[in-house]
């Protein structure tokens, strides 16, 4: 009798844990809807801020293709996903959503049918966001044109290419509930707070990652490298060797050139335009929470400054191939200073930051044009300019902006960003 209960007891634990796997492993399909009835126009502008918020179209959006309807490549260490058509196009997007759907999604990583999401689409943030915005988020999306596409198949390594093992990495990282403002804090902080740990998912971006990709959570906003550009730490902007202040912060976050450190390129580009989008006193919330982070212990100390030294042969070439490409543009005499606001290199952010990577990749790929500032267009010179040549702009420009701190990684940084273009 005693080994049948045994038996009995090892069948049971056997059964529980066959069971917990799969409910692990797989999501029942939440049933298709049909487009849902028009919504009021306050319901779609509220929806197309949460939208714009959220940067979904700086993803979901590829070069040349229809607004939402995905095909973007996003490159992981785990291979590459081409973002998913979030139109309402009932066959290759999201028509027969409904919003318990898109709510699961969003806050859980769950797909309709049932599928789980990879973590490159930020639910583990979007789960902060009230259910006002999301369903907001819902009606907006909604009344986008549909489009009918669907993206390339994902190139996922093994085993990352088995979908299911995502529900072992939310045992890990998904937690939390939608914030709630804290009452010692002021309404425009706790309003910054939400838009930047909720729909925004700056940390996704300005943390480094662990070994499987999530984000490491000692070391939040401290800064990473996405896309081959460093996404600056986020901590002590205040009071760090080139402080920002809040007038500069909310002129780089939508758009504009921030006197004194230049505008946002690369990968921050887009998503500056969206915030653009969005109320001015939003864009103020952001650079205000922003403002107040503080550096933590793990941060890395300051490189040491060293003695300014005499110009260089490299720092003269520079100072030569600057007069020939650059000046035209940020020289101290250029009218385009005074009449659209460039700004003078040596003070800009990515000259003054503790790798030249930002400055390398802005010479190469330059700046696009938008709508938000003609000052902000810059045209690349990758096809102009050698490496020799933009070693020597580079050491040029910080003898400039920061003698005393000359980087010391330049000409691997260098060789790291032209093998990536390969």
């Amino acid at each position: 009798m005693k080994r049948q209960t045994i038996i009995g007891a090892i069948l049971a634990i056997g059964i529980v844990g066959i069971g917990f796997a799969f409910w692990m492993m797989w999501r029942p399909a939440i049933a298709p809807v049909n487009h849902p009835q028009s919504a009021d126009r306050e319901a779609l502008d509220r929806g197309r801020r949460v939208v714009e918020a959220g940067d979904c179209a700086v993803c979901h959006t590829r070069p040349g293709g229809a607004y939402l309807a995905g095909g973007l490549p996003l490159v992981t260490p785990f291979g590459t996903l081409f973002t998913t058509n979030i139109t309402p196009d009932p066959e290759s997007g999201i028509g027969q959503w409904s919003l318990d759907a898109f709510e699961r999604a969003m806050r859980e990583g769950v797909a309709r049918d049932g599928h789980f999401l990879y973590p490159a689409f930020p639910y583990v943030h979007y789960r902060k966001m009230s259910a006002a915005d999301i369903a907001d988020a819902y009606t907006f999306l909604m009344s986008v044109d549909p489009v009918n596409y669907t993206a390339p198949d994902n190139h996922m390594v093994f085993p990352m290419n088995f979908r299911p093992l995502v529900s072992f990495w939310n045992l890990l990282f998904l937690h939390g509930d939608p914030l709630e403002p804290l009452p010692d804090r002021s309404a425009q902080w706790n309003r910054g707070r939400y838009l930047v740990e909720g729909p925004g998912h700056c940390s996704s971006c300005h943390s480094p990652l662990n070994v499987i990709g999530g984000e490491k959570s000692s070391e939040l906003f401290n800064g990473a490298i996405v896309d081959g550009w460093t996404a600056p730490a986020l901590r002590g902007l205040a009071d760090g060797p080139h402080p920002w202040n809040e007038a500069q912060l909310v002129a780089y976050l939508t758009g504009e050139v921030a006197e004194g450190h230049g505008g946002a390129a690369g990968p921050m580009l887009p998503v500056s335009l969206s915030i653009a989008q969005l109320p001015a006193e939003d864009a103020h919330a952001i650079a205000r929470y922003i403002l107040d982070l503080k550096k933590t212990s793990t941060d890395e100390p300051s490189a040491p400054r060293a003695p300014a030294a005499a110009p260089s042969a490299q720092a003269l070439l520079g100072a030569s191939l600057f007069e020939g490409a650059c000046a035209s543009c940020h020289g101290s005499g250029a009218p385009m200073r005074t009449l659209e606001s460039r700004p003078a290199l040596a003070q800009t952010s990515a000259v003054m930051a503790d790798s030249p990577r930002n400055l390398i990749q802005t010479v190469l790929q330059g700046i696009p044009m938008s709508t938000a500032a003609s000052s902000h267009y810059m045209p690349g010179f990758a096809q102009v300019l050698d490496d020799t040549h933009l070693a020597a702009i580079a050491v040029y420009l910080r003898n400039e902006g920061a003698a005393t701190r000359p980087w010391t990684d330049l000409d691997k940084t260098l060789k790291s960003i032209r093998a990536q273009e390969q």
